[in-house]
C-alpha cells in the first residue's frame, strides 16, 4: 500500500497548480448575495457595453448607400431601436419575477414549451456567448485602437492575448462578484454621459465642432442613393440599418441569468436593477446617436477611430483637460467592453450545466474543475471565440452578423414562453402580461427574420446552419441518454435477474509483444481462476510472429499461445469472431485481457492507435463476454525494480546479509507483481479424439500401442515427429521419413510426406475437410488459419489448425513447439489417420505433410 505523499504529482499536475494555484474544495465554493449598486455594476457591463458600437453599426449601413442622409435617418432608427428595448425589458421584467432559477430565457423556454423546443433556446444562448466575447474583445481594441492608432495593425494578436488572459483568469477561479468588476461600468456611464451633456450644451451654445465625412481619411465611401423612402432599395438598406441597430440590445438578459444572486427579495430587486439597466443603456444610445447627427461622425473602413471616439474628440476638444477626459472615455470604453466580454465566461459555462444536466449536453460540461469552475466548458468557449476572432480578423462590423440572431432568438422564446405561462396560470393583471409579453416575442421574432434576410451573405448564413445541425444534435445526445435512463429505471423496478452461473469461463489474453506489460496481463487473467487461459496472437506479419513464437517458447509460462491469421488485418474483427466462437455455448463466458503499456496523456496519443479500445467495444457487445484492458507502466515500474537492485547490492557490498535478504525478499515480491515468472500449473490437455489410430513405438508391430506416460486420459500417445499410422524413421532414412525425436529442439524436420513417396494404398486425392465424417486415413489440405503451442507436462504440442472452403481441421504434433514453414497463411497438405472430438471436429495427430506454398 502506498503511503501518503509516496506517488508524485505528473509533470501537467504540478504545471497545472503552479498556473492555476492550489486546488479548492468544495466548502470553498460559497456563494455572495449581491445588493442592488453591486448588482448594477457587475450584471450590466454586457447590455451598457453594446452602446459603444451600435450607432456605429446603423451609420456603417447607411452611409454607403444615402450619404450624409444617414445622419439624418439615424435618429428615427435609433427610436425603432428604443422600442424594441422597451418591449424586451418589459417582458424580462416578468421573467424575473416569476423565475428566480438561473438560466433565464432557456429556463422560460423548458418549463414552458418542454425541453426539446427549449434546445432553440439553447443553441441560440451559446452561439450568442461564443459571440459576444469575439464582439466585445474587438470593439474594445478598437477603443485602444482609437487612443492609440500604432497598435491598431496588431489588433487580431491584441483580441486573441485578452481572450486567453480571461480563459486563465476565469480557469483560476476569477470572480464576478468582485467590486473591481463593477468599476468599468460606473466609469463608462459617467464619462459618457458627461460627454453627452458637455456636447449638448457645446450644441446649444453653437461651439460644436462638425466633421466633413469627405474630407476624412479611411472613411467609408459617401452614398448618393436617389430612391425614395418606399422604394425596394431603401427599404432593405433601412432594415440592414435596423438589423446592425438591434446590436445594441445585447447583453440584457444577463440580469434575468443571475436572479438567484440578489439579495432577498431577489425578484423585485432584479427588476429594479434590470429597468435601472435600461434606463440607462437607453440614455447613451440616444445620446450617442444625437452626437453622432450633430457631429457627422463617420466611421471608418479600418474600424478605429470608432464614432465614439470621434464624438469625445470633438466634444472634449484639443485642450489638456479636454483630451484627459478622451483618454478616460476611451479607457472606460475599453475596460467595459472586455468586463463584458468575461461575462460570458461566466454565463457560458452555467448555461452548459444546466443542458448537460438536461442531458441534451454531454455530461463532462457538468464537472468542476481543478479551481472548482466549469474548466471543460471555459476552454471550449476559449477555442471558440478565438477561432471566430481569426476567421473575422477581429473586425466589428464582420461579427455583428454573427450576434443578434442569437440574441434576439432568445428574446422570442422568452416573450412567447411569458405568454404561454400567463395564459395558463392567470394572474391579476395577466391580459396586459400577456399582451406585452407576446408583442415582444413577436417583434424580436421579425428581427430574426429580418437579420437571417438581409444579413445572410454577410455570414447569418452560418448562424442558420448551425442552428439547423446543432438542435437536432442535442435532441438526438438527448435520446440517447434516456434510453439508458428508461432501462436503468426499469431495472430499479423489477426484482433483480439471479447472477449468471458459467460452468466454464474461458479467458483470451491478446498478445502483441512479448515484455512486462504481457506479463502483467497474463498474471491478472490467472487472478481470475478461469476454466481455460489462452494467449492469442494475431498474425500480420509473419516475421513478428516467429520471433514472438521464440520467445513464448524459451520463456515456458504454462499458457498455450494461438496464432491466428489475420490476412486482411481486421483486428477487431478476428477478435470478434474468436470470442462469438467461443462464447456460442451458453455455458461458457468469455473474458478478453488486452494489455497496455501506460504513457502520459499526450505521449499516449502520439503512441497508440486505440487498437485496444476498439477491440474491447466490438467484445463487450457479443453476449457473455466482457473486455478488460490493463494499463502497464513500464517506466514506473522498471524504475522501481532498478532501484531495489541497487539497494539489494548496496546491502550485500557492505555485507549487512540481513539487509540484503529483505530487500531481495521485497525485490521479488514486487517482480512477482509485476509478471516475473512463477510456476503455473499446465493448462488442460487436448479433448479426447474418437476414432484415433493408437501410435506405435519405432520398429514395433502393427498394432501395438506405445503408452506414454503422462498422455491425456483416454489416449495414446504418438512418437514425436512420427507420420500417424507409421514408425518414426532414424536419421539417414529416405527423404519425407526423417522424424524429430521427443523434445528435440525446433528446427529439426518432422515428417516429411512428398506423393512420390507414399505408401501404397494410401489415398491419392484429396478428400474436402467437410465430408469428412467417419474415422479413417484421409488426405486433406489447406491453408493454415491458426498455429497454437499448447505445453503438456515438461513438454510441448504444436496444434495446426487448416481449413479449406468446406471446414477446418486440427493437426498435432508432439513434442515440437516450432516446425519450419507450419505458420498462418502456409497451404499444406496432410496424410494421416482422422479423429473426431467428442464436439465433432476433426483432428490428426502426428500427420505426414507436404508444404504447398509458404506463408508470405
Amino acid at each position: 500500500m502506498l503511503e501518503r505523499g509516496s506517488l508524485p504529482d505528473t509533470f501537467w499536475y504540478s504545471t497545472k497548480r503552479k498556473l492555476l494555484g492550489p486546488p479548492l474544495v468544495n466548502q470553498d465554493l460559497g456563494e455572495q448575495r449581491l445588493s442592488k449598486p453591486l448588482a448594477l455594476g457587475v450584471l450590466s457591463p454586457d447590455g451598457i457595453s453594446s452602446s459603444a458600437y451600435g450607432t456605429e453599426e446603423i451609420l456603417i449601413a447607411l452611409v454607403p448607400f444615402v450619404g450624409l442622409a444617414a445622419f439624418t435617418l439615424l435618429l428615427p432608427m435609433t427610436l425603432v431601436v428604443l422600442f424594441v428595448m422597451v418591449l424586451v425589458l418589459l417582458s424580462y421584467r416578468e421573467i424575473v419575477m416569476v423565475y428566480v432559477r438561473p438560466g433565464g430565457s432557456y429556463v422560460v423556454a423548458r418549463e414552458n414549451f418542454g425541453p426539446r423546443i427549449a434546445q432553440v433556446c439553447a443553441v441560440a444562448l451559446l452561439i450568442d456567448y461564443v459571440v459576444t466575447v469575439a464582439v466585445q474583445i474587438a470593439a474594445g481594441t478598437a477603443a485602444v485602437a482609437s487612443a492609440f492608432p500604432a497598435v491598431g495593425r496588431y489588433k487580431l494578436e491584441i483580441c486573441v492575448g485578452v481572450v486567453l488572459l480571461m480563459a486563465f483568469g476565469n480557469l483560476r477561479g476569477l470572480k464576478e462578484a468582485g467590486r473591481s468588476f463593477a468599476v468599468p461600468t460606473y466609469l463608462f456611464s459617467g464619462a459618457v454621459i458627461l460627454m453627452i451633456v458637455v456636447g449638448l450644451v457645446r450644441e446649444i451654445i453653437g461651439n460644436l465642432p462638425v466633421y466633413h465625412p469627405a474630407t476624412l481619411h479611411g472613411a467609408y465611401h459617401l452614398g448618393s442613393s436617389s430612391d425614395g423612402l418606399l422604394s425596394a432599395a431603401m427599404i432593405f438598406i433601412l432594415l440592414r440599418a435596423f438589423a446592425n441597430g438591434g446590436a445594441s440590445l445585447t447583453g440584457i438578459e444577463a440580469v434575468s441569468d443571475a436572479v438567484g444572486a440578489f439579495r432577498p427579495p431577489e425578484g423585485r430587486n432584479a427588476r429594479k436593477v434590470l429597468m435601472t439597466e435600461g434606463a440607462i443603456l437607453g440614455i447613451l444610445i440616444a445620446g450617442i446617436s444625437w452626437l453622432a447627427h450633430a457631429t457627422h461622425a463617420t466611421p471608418r473602413t479600418a474600424g478605429y477611430p470608432t464614432v465614439l471616439a470621434q464624438e469625445a474628440q470633438y466634444v472634449f476638444g484639443h485642450t489638456f483637460i479636454g483630451q484627459v477626459l478622451f483618454y478616460v472615455v476611451q479607457g472606460a470604453t475599453m475596460l467595459i467592453l472586455y468586463t463584458g466580454g468575461n461575462t460570458s465566461f461566466n454565463g457560458f459555462p452555467f448555461l452548459t450545466s444546466y443542458v448537460a444536466g438536461d442531458s441534451f449536453l454531454p455530461r463532462w460540461l457538468l464537472k468542476r474543475g481543478h479551481r472548482l469552475v466549469f474548466s471543460n466548458a471555459i476552454i471550449l468557449l476559449t477555442i471558440s471565440s478565438v477561432a471566430l476572432l481569426i476567421i473575422k480578423d477581429a473586425d466589428v462590423n464582420s461579427l455583428v452578423p454573427l450576434y443578434a440572431i442569437g440574441v434576439f432568438t432568445a428574446f422570442s422564446m422568452a416573450g412567447f414562453g411569458m405568454a404561454r405561462y400567463h395564459s395558463q396560470h392567470r394572474t391579476p393583471g395577466w391580459r396586459r402580461r400577456l399582451v406585452i409579453n407576446f408583442s415582444a416575442g413577436l417583434l424580436t421574432l421579425i428581427v430574426v427574420g429580418i437579420f437571417a434576410v438581409v444579413k445572410f451573405t454577410e455570414g447569418a448564413w452560418l448562424v442558420v446552419v448551425l442552428f439547423v445541425i446543432l438542435v437536432p444534435a442535442l435532441i438526438r445526445l438527448n435520446h440517447e441518454y434516456q434510453a439508458e435512463t428508461d432501462v436503468l429505471e426499469t431495472i430499479s423496478e423489477n426484482q433483480p435477474p439471479p447472477p449468471p452461473h458459467y460452468s466454464r469461463r474461458t479467458v483470451f489474453v491478446f498478445v502483441d509483444h512479448f515484455d512486462l506489460a504481457t506479463l502483467a496481463a497474463m498474471r491478472y487473467a490467472r487472478s481470475m481462476r478461469p476454466t481455460t487461459i489462452r494467449a492469442v496472437h494475431f498474425v500480420i506479419d509473419s516475421v513478428r510472429a516467429d520471433k514472438l513464437r521464440e520467445k513464448w517458447t524459451r520463456a515456458d509460462r504454462g499458457i498455450p499461445l494461438d496464432f491466428i491469421d489475420v490476412s486482411d488485418r481486421r483486428l477487431t474483427r478476428a477478435a470478434a469472431e474468436l470470442v462469438e466462437r467461443e462464447a456460442a455455448d451458453p455455458s461458457t463466458h468469455v473474458t478478453v485481457v488486452l494489455p497496455r503499456r501506460s504513457y502520459s496523456a499526450l505521449l499516449g496519443r502520439l503512441l497508440h492507435d486505440r487498437t485496444a479500445d476498439k477491440i474491447a467495444a466490438v467484445v463487450s457487445r457479443i453476449p457473455r463476454s466482457a473486455a478488460t484492458i490493463v494499463p502497464y507502466d513500464v517506466t514506473s515500474r522498471v524504475r522501481v525494480l532498478q532501484a531495489r537492485q541497487q539497494a539489494a547490492k548496496a546491502a550485500a557490498a557492505n555485507g549487512d546479509a540481513t539487509a540484503g535478504q529483505k530487500v531481495t525478499a521485497r525485490e521479488t515480491d514486487v517482480a512477482a507483481q509485476h509478471g516475473a515468472p512463477a510456476a503455473e500449473p499446465p493448462a488442460e490437455p487436448p479433448a479426447p479424439v474418437r476414432g484415433q489410430v493408437k501410435g506405435r513405438e519405432p520398429g514395433g508391430p502393427d498394432g501395438q500401442q506405445a503408452s506414454k506416460p503422462g498422455a491425456p486420459d483416454g489416449q495414446q500417445a504418438f512418437k514425436p515427429g512420427a507420420p500417424d499410422g507409421q514408425q518414426a524413421s532414424k536419421p539417414g532414412a529416405p527423404d519425407g521419413q526423417r522424424a524429430s525425436k521427443p523434445g528435440a529442439p525446433d528446427g529439426q524436420r518432422a515428417s516429411k510426406w512428398r506423393p512420390d513417396h507414399s505408401e501404397s494404398g494410401t489415398p491419392a486425392t484429396v478428400t474436402a475437410i467437410g465430408s469428412l465424417d467417419t474415422p479413417g486415413r484421409a488426405v486433406v489440405e489447406g491453408r493454415i488459419r491458426v498455429v497454437e503451442i499448447k505445453p503438456v507436462e515438461r513438454n510441448s504440442v504444436l496444434a495446426c489448425e487448416i481449413s479449406d472452403n468446406t471446414g477446418a481441421l486440427t493437426a498435432l504434433f508432439y513434442g515440437r513447439s516450432h516446425i519450419p514453414g507450419l505458420v498462418c497463411g502456409s497451404r499444406v497438405r496432410l496424410r494421416g489417420t482422422v479423429g473426431f472430438r467428442a464436439d465433432g471436429h476433426p483432428v490428426m495427430i502426428n500427420p505426414a505433410y507436404e508444404l504447398l506454398f509458404p506463408a508470405l
